[in-house]
């Protein structure tokens, strides 16, 4: 008869506060997060963990802020190997002369492979533990993250036009469909469907993808209402803007993730609202490309749940979510006039249980709640330049930064160790980012 085998010890995690996410505003002083089993076994005062888990590892953070695990709820990954490539130009001017000539000519499983690889180390070390990802050869993103360890939310992405991946939309749908097939048990990982933009994706094609969401309940992420010229051109080609054309293809809905929503009316935020739908907001690259500022406040106000997003780093150019949040709150402040407007809890919500939510997911990660997901992310708030600290979670939107996360934890193993990676290899990276520049340039 085997021995059953020895139960593995649980790490404790101690810290200066924990934030929990939910309730929205709560922050408990001197407590301890109990890992075990991938999963967060029980949040309890610090002192109290160390005698009921005397034989645990301990990790004690007297400075710092436990958080969930930060959420970019929308990205192009492997982008990452394009940064810097095409600054400073118009969107369409960007997509059509710059980054779609480089993708058809040298985007491969390789180069998405690599490229997400990059990225994953870059928001790791930056507190985020889970992408929602839409770009091409999703199978490769998929084998990224999973040896970075990383979670992920893959797009099936769908599009009309022939590309190095697939050839018209039904060949990009049967390699999604496929793609979920292959890796739907891995824990690590869940799908979107991604249908790239009402600009590139036919009715006929709209139609199906709202099919196979009802079938299979997943979400469906796409950019919408990006840009005033996306709106000029729908109405010109469809006699109708982009959201009131997916009402009428049955796409809107709560599985629905609208991308950057920049330009909509007050009965377009209703609408969003009543559907039940979310909105991806990604400030710095609506910024960059002068695609104009989201109205969030009056999407918060309506009850849609908006999340944070970096967009790629080809538009952005850092996958930096700490920076989206920042950023996030100063600009609704700013556009309506109400330095109320989203306060600092209601931002880092958007950047962990909201974007949880959109991707349906909110049941295993999002917050520190005993039953989740051991997903969490360590932030050094003693620091001198974060000094002295009156409010963590005030400081954790409006002055950390990305180089103030010591720990990341994904599922409950331990990625990121005093800002070290622990199982991706940086020099790797810069060599593989040094042959595909050379390989783009060429």
């Amino acid at each position: 008869m085997n021995a059953s085998l020895p139960e593995i010890a649980p790490t404790l995690v101690e810290a200066r506060w924990v934030i929990p996410a939910d309730p929205p505003q709560a922050v408990l002083h001197h407590h301890a997060l109990v890992i075990a089993g991938g999963r967060i076994r029980e949040v309890l005062p610090a002192q109290q963990a160390r005698e009921r888990y005397r034989d645990a590892r301990r990790i004690e953070l007297p400075g710092h802020a436990l958080i969930p695990g930060l959420i970019n709820l929308h990205t192009h990954a492997a982008m990452a190997l394009m940064r810097g490539l095409a600054d400073d130009r118009a969107l369409m001017d960007w997509l059509q002369n710059h980054i779609w000539p480089v993708e058809m000519r040298l985007v491969s499983s390789d180069f998405v492979y690599d490229g997400t690889l990059l990225a994953c180390a870059e928001m790791l070390r930056g507190g985020v533990t889970c992408f929602n990802d839409m770009y091409f050869f999703p199978e490769a993103a998929a084998r990224a993250a999973l040896a970075a360890g990383m979670r992920a939310a893959l797009g099936m992405i769908v599009l009309e036009f022939r590309s190095p991946y697939a050839t018209d939309a039904g060949d990009y749908l049967s390699k999604g469909l496929a793609l979920r097939d292959a890796f739907k048990h891995e824990p690590l990982l869940s799908f979107c469907l991604a249908p790239h933009a009402p600009y590139t994706v036919s009715d006929a094609t709209f139609e199906r993808v709202a099919t196979y969401a009802g079938e299979l309940d997943v979400p469906v992420h796409m950019h919408l209402h990006e840009t005033a010229g996306e709106i000029r051109d729908s109405l010109a080609a469809h006699q109708l803007r982009p959201i009131r054309r997916l009402q009428q293809l049955a796409l809107l809905g709560p599985n629905l993730i609208a991308v950057h929503a920049v330009h909509l009316t007050e009965d377009e935020i209703a609408l969003l609202a009543e559907h039940g739908c979310h909105v991806a907001h990604c400030p710095s690259s609506n910024l960059k490309l002068a695609s104009g500022i989201a109205p969030v406040a009056a999407l918060h106000e309506c009850g849609v749940n908006l999340g944070l997003g970096t967009d790629g780093a080809a538009s952005n150019n850092r996958l930096d979510v700490f920076t989206e949040m920042r950023l996030a709150a100063l600009l609704a402040k700013g556009a309506s006039g109400q330095a109320t407007t989203l306060p600092a809890h209601a931002v880092l919500g958007m950047a962990t249980l909201n974007a949880a939510r959109a991707l349906g997911i909110d049941d295993e990660i999002g917050s520190l709640i005993p039953g989740k997901r051991a997903d969490v992310t360590a932030v050094n708030l003693g620091a001198p330049e974060l000094s002295p600290c009156y409010d963590p979670l005030s400081h954790l939107v409006y002055a950390a930064g990305r180089e103030h996360v010591s720990h990341v934890w994904v599922n409950g193993e331990l990625l990121v160790e005093d800002g070290r990676l622990t199982r991706l290899d940086p020099a790797e990276l810069t060599a593989k980012a040094a042959y595909w520049k050379d390989k783009i340039r060429g």
